[in-house]
C-alpha cells in the first residue's frame, strides 16, 4: 500500500541546522535535517492525534537575488560566517520568583556592546557562526495517528477538525492550509531567526539532482521519552541526486534501505 504523502516548498536566506557537536559556535549541516523539516510541517499542521513520518527532503534550485555571484550560485550549498553578540547565560526561576515575591530585588539583565568586566556587558558574548545561504527544499512526509487519535477531545473541534481522525483527513487539512498560507507560528530554517517561507510545490522548481555526497552521521530527531528524558537518534546520512533518503519504514526512491537510526532502541515513537 503506498503510503499517504505531503508536499511543501521551503526557502530562505539563511539556515542554520547546528551540528550537535560544535554547540557553543555554530556550524550548519550543509543540508537540512529531518528534525528540522518536521519542525516546518509542525509549524503548518499540528494536532496531538497525528506526527509527521518525514520520508525525504530534496534539495532545490533557490532564487538567488539580482547581483549576487554566478559562482557562488553553482555551489550546491554555501556557508557564511556572522559574528553576533549573544547571552551567554540565562536567570533561572528561582530568580524570577523572588523578583516577584519583591520587586524591589529586581535587577536588570543587561546585554549591551559594552565590554564583558562592565556591568552592562557582564551577560554578553560574542560567538561565531557559520550558516547556509540561500537554501530551498521540497519536504515529503506522511501524517500518522498516535495513540490519541479518535479519543475524546479535550478541548472543543474547530471547523477543520470534524469526523473521526485518519490519514486522510490530516492530508485535506495540511493541503488546505498549505494553499491559503496558514501556519500556527512562522516556521523556521533551523533556528527562529532564520525565518522560512512556504508554499506549495510548483513544476518549475529544479532539483540540485547533481549533487550526490555522503554527509557522515546527522542528528535525525529527539525523542521525548515518558521519563523526562530526551534522546537524540543519528543516521548515516547520504545526498543522491539532490535527494536525502531518511524514511525508516520504506525503501528510497531509488531503492535505498529504509534509514536506521541509531541511539534509539526497537521501541517508541519520534517526537
Amino acid at each position: 500500500m503506498v503510503p499517504a504523502v505531503v508536499t511543501v516548498k521551503v526557502w530562505g536566506e539563511y539556515a542554520l541546522f547546528t551540528r550537535p557537536e560544535l554547540k557553543v559556535e555554530r556550524l550548519s549541516y550543509p543540508f537540512m535535517t529531518p528534525s528540522a523539516a518536521r519542525g516546518i510541517l509542525d509549524a503548518i499542521l499540528y494536532k496531538p492525534q497525528m506526527r509527521w513520518h518525514v520520508r525525504c527532503i530534496v534539495a532545490l534550485q533557490p532564487k538567488f537575488p539580482e547581483g549576487f555571484p554566478p559562482e557562488a550560485a553553482k555551489e550546491n550549498y554555501r556557508l557564511i560566517g556572522v559574528r553576533r553578540n549573544e547571552i551567554q547565560g540565562k536567570i533561572a526561576p528561582r530568580t524570577v520568583d523572588g523578583w516577584i515575591k519583591d520587586p524591589a530585588s529586581f535587577e536588570p539583565y543587561l546585554v549591551d556592546s559594552a565590554g564583558r568586566d562592565s556591568v552592562q556587558g557582564q551577560n554578553r558574548t560574542q560567538r561565531n557562526t557559520l550558516a547556509l545561504h540561500h537554501v530551498a527544499y521540497r519536504i515529503e512526509a506522511s501524517p500518522i495517528l498516535t495513540d490519541k487519535a479518535n479519543l475524546p477531545r479535550t478541548n472543543p473541534e474547530d471547523d477543520e477538525d470534524q469526523g473521526p481522525d485518519s490519514v486522510a483527513k490530516y492530508v485535506a487539512m495540511f493541503n488546505r492550509r498549505l494553499e491559503k498560507g496558514q501556519c500556527f507560528h512562522r516556521p523556521y530554517l533551523g533556528c527562529r531567526e532564520f525565518a522560512a517561507d512556504f508554499a506549495p510545490v510548483s513544476t518549475q522548481d529544479v532539483t540540485l539532482s547533481n549533487w550526490t555526497e555522503s554527509l557522515g552521521l546527522m542528528l535525525y530527531d529527539l525523542r521525548f521519552g515518558p521519563d523526562g528524558v530526551n534522546r537524540p537518534g543519528f543516521f548515516q546520512a547520504s545526498i543522491n541526486h539532490g535527494v536525502l533518503h531518511c524514511d525508516t519504514d520504506s525503501k528510497g526512491p531509488r531503492g535505498e534501505d529504509p534509514v536506521r537510526v541509531f541511539g534509539w532502541d526497537e521501541k517508541g515513537e519520534t517526537a
